[in-house]
């Protein structure tokens, strides 16, 4: 996940919330080592935000699948995803709007965590953003 990339996948995820009349979103891109390539914040976010939005890209590249397989999982295995977050120290955020970005080879590129409105509502950014680069979402 390059920078250039990252900037149009927020871009395109913001064209989504507005197109649906979102509340404000906290939008962050990782790139597939865990290293920010990006991040917005609209105005009118909650103080928050931000960190659920990372929280939310982090648990998926941590645990290789997308959030909401995380969140399906922290129903059946609640003590799993209790003590994964704990040695991620509380940076996992196990619902869902973070959704892993692959090629076409089904490659990692990285991830993109959105939080500010419904966590279906945050997905749906997350994978509208990812489509709109030509890219493949994964949201678990």
């Amino acid at each position: 996940m390059n920078l250039d990339n990252a900037r149009r996948l927020v871009d395109a995820a913001l064209i989504k919330a507005e197109a649906l009349k979102l509340k404000p979103l906290a939008i962050a891109v990782f790139d597939a080592r865990g290293c920010l390539k990006a991040f917005v914040a609209q105005d009118g976010t909650s103080l928050l935000r931000a960190e659920v939005a990372q929280g939310k890209a982090y648990g998926a590249l941590a645990l290789g699948v997308g959030s909401r397989a995380l969140f399906k999982r922290a129903q059946e295995q609640a003590f799993f995803v209790s003590a994964v977050n704990g040695l991620a120290q509380g940076k996992v955020i196990p619902v869902p709007g973070g959704v892993l970005i692959r090629d076409s080879s089904g490659a990692l590129l990285g991830a993109v965590g959105i939080s500010g409105d419904t966590s279906d509502n945050d997905e749906a950014c997350c994978i509208a953003g990812i489509e709109a680069i030509g890219l493949h979402a994964d949201p678990g």
